[in-house]
């Protein structure tokens, strides 16, 4: 019987030691140390009042209507551009060139366009003649909804 109890014993006591086991606990998590994010916010366009940003000169324009020749003398034969710049927003914004020439600015044209500004826009006035400009002073006044926003003088020379 002694075998029995013996093994017995050994028994009880292997499952004792089993079950008084401390449970090991999981280890903590390791601290993580996240970067903030960076947020993007959408930047809502303020509107700009409009405004005229430049009165250029040349003979001639790009294909984005900006002056590619600045210059405020001029052959008879030449054709002379306007490109008035602006910025801004407006429902709509009427833009008028008046062309004189002379001391006693005579009228040689007149030309108006309405645009609906959303931020920068080039606006394009021209004049030339196919017999030539009479060589002399003239002069381009720039106006926006028939207010005089500024003027440019040039000459047309042999």
């Amino acid at each position: 019987m002694r075998f029995h109890r013996t093994t017995a014993l050994i028994l009880v006591g292997g499952l004792a030691l089993c079950g008084c086991k401390k449970k090991e606990e999981p280890p903590p998590p390791a601290e993580v140390s996240v970067a903030p994010v960076p947020t993007t916010t959408e930047v809502t366009p303020v509107n700009v009042p409009f405004k005229v940003s430049s009165i250029d000169l040349g003979k001639g324009i790009g294909a984005d209507k900006k002056i590619t020749d600045a210059t405020t003398s001029f052959g008879p034969k030449d054709t002379v551009y306007v490109v008035v710049s602006t910025d801004g927003t407006a429902p709509t914004a009427k833009v008028k060139a008046r062309w004189t020439y002379g001391a006693k600015d005579k009228l040689v044209s007149e030309n108006e366009v309405t645009i609906t500004p959303t931020g920068p826009t080039y606006t394009e006035f021209h004049i030339s003649q196919p017999k030539g400009l009479p060589t002399g002073p003239y002069k381009v006044e720039v106006f926006t909804d028939g207010t005089s926003v500024g003027t440019k003088d040039f000459e047309v020379k042999k």
